[in-house]
């Protein structure tokens, strides 16, 4: 699954039908082709994850109770920047995934002698 996170923060008053036109018309992604979308509103105090499965969209946020999200890419050329799954699960932690240490997602296995 591909995690993309928008870099531009977004009205987090819009729910799911505005999100998805977000992704369609900043991102130029197709919201229904599996994707899952993170977004950040302008303050990061809270995120939300948006994913198609199928039959629906599901929506989820996470508001901090103190503080901000610590790391956020800033704006460059790309609207939406991908994400490992380590790297979600460290930034829905409030940490930075820029620094997380992770294997890579596939290893070449060599040949048993």
């Amino acid at each position: 699954m591909r995690l993309l996170l928008a870099v531009e923060p977004v009205d987090f008053r819009k729910g799911i039908d505005g999100l998805v036109a977000v992704c369609r018309q900043r991102l130029a992604e197709d919201p229904l082709a599996g994707a899952l979308f993170v977004f950040s509103n302008r303050r990061r105090k809270a995120i939300k994850l948006l994913v198609y499965d199928g039959q629906g969209f599901w929506l989820a946020q996470k508001r901090l109770s103190a503080g901000r999200f610590n790391w956020w890419p800033s704006l460059g050329q790309q609207p939406a920047l991908r994400l490992g799954v380590h790297e979600l699960q460290m930034l829905l932690w409030n940490g930075d995934p820029s620094r997380a240490q992770a294997a890579p997602m596939w290893r070449a296995i060599g040949s048993v002698g």
